[in-house]
């Protein structure tokens, strides 16, 4: 898929503006849990993400004052107590899956945060590039108060990387609520800002990225997932080989002209 722009999602909320897709999950009343039928169609549509070249960038959104309440317990954790460890590992496979096709969609994701971030909710959240927040966010991974590792969806591998290691061992091993000042301070929040301002905010900046050099920030987005399990000197060349990739771009040499010409750049992504 080259476009999205007719692209319409069953089990959550997306629209477009301009060239910044904002998806939300769509059941405010309930605080916007996951079910399966949702973390199917979150995964497929940041795979199709991938090779949507009318987007350059995306908003995760909360919906109703929530960002999410994680996977629903009537609709997801009742009936994985019915199924077998095949069913059980398929499960999991697909909820890690929607991950991995966040890291891997090639667009920054901007987490616009507010209320209830918890279970499910905080791994996207943690997933995305950057996140806002408001004061009212209350982000945990409250997996271990379920009975469940903390081992997560990725989250002992990337939420260190973000907070640190001995933070995020008490967040996963206690699951205890994250106030949006701790988050901001320990590295996990960008910013917070007033939750009316929350969505605009998150929008505006996901604008400038996609009118930015949007091939530069895949590659971007590319090396900053890959490089933490490269030694210095694989991480160093595989940057030559990206920069040098970047430096064959027509928006390379587009910035070139423009500063020449005293001008701003207009990028095109390619």
């Amino acid at each position: 898929m080259t476009e999205m722009a007719d692209y319409a999602a069953e089990h959550f909320a997306w629209r477009l503006t301009g060239r910044v897709a904002v998806i939300r999950l769509n059941r405010p009343e309930r605080k916007n849990p996951l079910t399966f039928e949702s973390y199917a169609e979150l995964r497929d549509c940041f795979m199709a993400l991938k090779d949507a070249e009318d987007i350059g960038a995306v908003v995760f959104a909360s919906n109703g004052g929530n960002f999410s309440s994680g996977g629903d317990v009537y609709d997801i954790i009742g009936p994985l107590l019915d199924k077998d460890m095949k069913g059980l590992l398929a499960f999991t496979r697909m909820t890690g899956d929607l991950v991995k096709a966040m890291l891997g969609c090639g667009k920054p994701i901007i987490a616009a945060v507010d209320g209830v971030c918890v279970g499910a909710g905080a791994i996207i959240a943690m997933a995305s590039d950057l996140r806002f927040a408001t004061s009212q966010t209350k982000t945990a991974f409250l997996f271990t108060r379920v009975g469940l590792a903390g081992c997560d969806m990725g989250a002992c591998a990337i939420l260190p990387r973000i907070i640190g290691q001995t933070r995020a061992a008490e967040l996963l091993y206690t699951g205890r609520s994250m106030s949006a000042e701790e988050g901001e301070r320990w590295g996990f929040f960008n910013r917070i800002v007033d939750a009316k301002a929350l969505e605009g905010e998150a929008i505006a900046l996901a604008r400038r990225l996609a009118d930015g050099p949007t091939f530069a920030h895949m590659m971007t987005k590319t090396m900053l997932n890959q490089e933490w399990s490269m030694a210095l000197d694989q991480a160093i060349e595989a940057e030559a080989q990206a920069q040098a990739l970047c430096m064959q771009t027509a928006d390379f040499r587009r910035a070139y002209e423009a500063f020449v010409a005293k001008e701003k750049p207009v990028f095109k992504g390619d």
